[in-house]
């Protein structure tokens, strides 16, 4: 018996023709201009959803814990306290750790925004969210989840949540992305991580100073004023002039709900 039949879990390829094709390699030039305007389509989709959003903090984590695991409950006073430094609380969209930050940002009154991807076994969008964006392709939604945001906060997670991190501290650690804030939440659960991260110092395949690109730790509060020194102090924030919304794109209706919801006590407009 393999590992996935002793899990129970039956692995099959997405039935979608849009992968198949992507995941077939070089295709014919027609199908490669249709993949790649399918990909562009994308983007416009999600910039258009998006484009009238003030700062964001995204908040990474695991679907999997359910409304009464010390980290979801975690992750909600996390969403909390970012909604009242003033961010707009970004996530993936789903349940678990996503939903409990969007969660957070709502009952504190912020605004609480999602990139949720489109998968085969459907991901529904959590019922905390004031607004969100379906996403067919994982590359899209990583793009979106930080173009927009001012820092990040990693809580316990999988594959994804990982991958997530990685890539974040990877951009930051190549100069392509500014030193924006990224926390790695949960010191018991990402313990052998970070001494995995470590053993990379220890071996010269990182810097001593690359594990100073992301605060590790436990407290909520902890978070909040990291977010603040560093997102909010360190980038001398300000809210700038967003260009005129297009009603015959429906773009007065976007602007309006972020107007709403928007705490403007940390921003200055420029």
């Amino acid at each position: 018996m393999n590992q996935n039949e002793k899990s129970g879990r039956e692995f099959t390829p997405q039935r979608s023709q849009k992968e198949k094709i992507f995941l077939e390699g070089p295709q014919p030039r027609r199908k490669e201009l249709v993949f790649l305007i399918d990909v562009i389509i994308g983007f416009i989709k999600g910039f258009r959803a998006l484009h009238f959003t003030y700062p964001c903090i995204t908040v990474f984590g695991s679907a999997r814990f359910d409304e009464l695991h010390p980290y979801y409950l975690a992750a909600r006073q996390i969403g909390s306290e970012i909604a009242q430094l003033g961010f707009t609380v970004m996530t993936g969209g789903g349940p678990g750790i996503m939903e409990a930050a969007n969660r957070g940002a709502r009952e504190a009154g912020g605004a609480s925004i999602g990139c949720n991807i489109v998968l085969a076994h459907e991901q529904k969008p959590n019922q905390y969210l004031d607004k969100w964006v379906d996403i067919d392709y994982f590359f899209i939604r990583k793009v979106l989840l930080t173009k927009y945001s001012y820092g990040f906060v990693v809580m316990p997670g999988g594959y994804g949540t990982l991958d997530e991190f990685f890539e974040s501290i990877e951009l930051i650690q190549t100069g392509k992305m500014q030193r924006f804030p990224i926390i790695l939440f949960g010191k018991a659960y990402h313990a052998a991580l970070f001494e995995h991260l470590q053993r990379l110092r220890d071996s010269k395949t990182i810097d001593t100073a690359d594990l100073d690109l992301f605060l590790f730790t436990d407290s909520v509060q902890e978070v909040a004023e990291y977010l603040k020194l560093h997102a909010i102090d360190g980038f001398g924030l300000k809210r700038h002039r967003i260009m005129r919304p297009f009603g015959i794109l429906g773009e007065k209706g976007l602007k309006n709900f972020f107007n709403k919801h928007f705490h403007a006590k940390n921003y200055k407009e420029s």
